[in-house]
């Protein structure tokens, strides 16, 4: 079973790019709401979160605090450095068991969706790491109309993230979104195509 890493910043396009995978047959990981699983789910990451940043990131549910906890790790580099030192943990494993599950499954492959593929380490997990890339003005434009925000606060969200060189020079593959979402899922498809025998 083949394992694909998909990544690169908001906005660029890989959605579509999952969606090939799918057709091919992949089952898809998103870390993300992994991420947001475990937050909920998890009472070992609850606690060791708790441990590092103290009881007042709970509400009192007992669940994490999302805005409690952002108050301090973004305010704090070494405490966003914690902050992904202890969840990447949590997710790397919850990614194992389902890369587990898929491959009992008889799944041709696995795709790992991270924006922090390549940071958390996941990344050298991967058989192949596809980095998608689009325009920064084509990338503004949707996720104004993907989540209804300004021009502004795309902008910055954008600005924030890693610009193209970084995945340019350690993904194995790139796919240009810069055409229409057919041509793109086309191109997608064919090159899955290539890494899913």
């Amino acid at each position: 079973m083949k394992r694909i890493g998909i990544t690169g910043p908001t906005g660029a396009g890989k959605t579509t790019a999952l969606n090939a995978l799918t057709q091919l047959g992949a089952h898809i990981i998103d870390a993300d709401q992994v991420y947001h699983q475990l937050l909920a789910g998890s009472g070992p990451m609850r606690q060791a979160l708790a441990a590092r940043f103290g009881p007042a990131i709970l509400g009192e549910d007992g669940l994490v605090d999302r805005k409690a906890l952002g108050a301090i790790v973004f305010a704090d580099p070494a405490a966003l450095a914690d902050l992904n030192a202890i969840t990447h943990r949590f997710i790397q494993a919850e990614i194992a068991c389902q890369c587990a599950r898929a491959e009992e499954e008889g799944r041709p492959a696995v795709a790992i969706d991270a924006i922090a593929l390549i940071e958390s380490g996941v990344g050298d997990t991967c058989d192949a790491v596809v980095g998608i890339l689009a325009p920064k003005e084509l990338r503004i434009r949707r996720i104004m109309a993907r989540e209804g925000i300004s021009e502004d606060y795309a902008r910055k969200r954008v600005e924030a993230q890693q610009g193209d060189a970084f995945y340019r020079t350690r993904c194995t593959h790139i796919l240009e979104n810069d055409g229409t979402q057919e041509d793109f899922y086309r191109r997608a498809l064919a090159l899955f195509q290539t890494l899913i025998p």
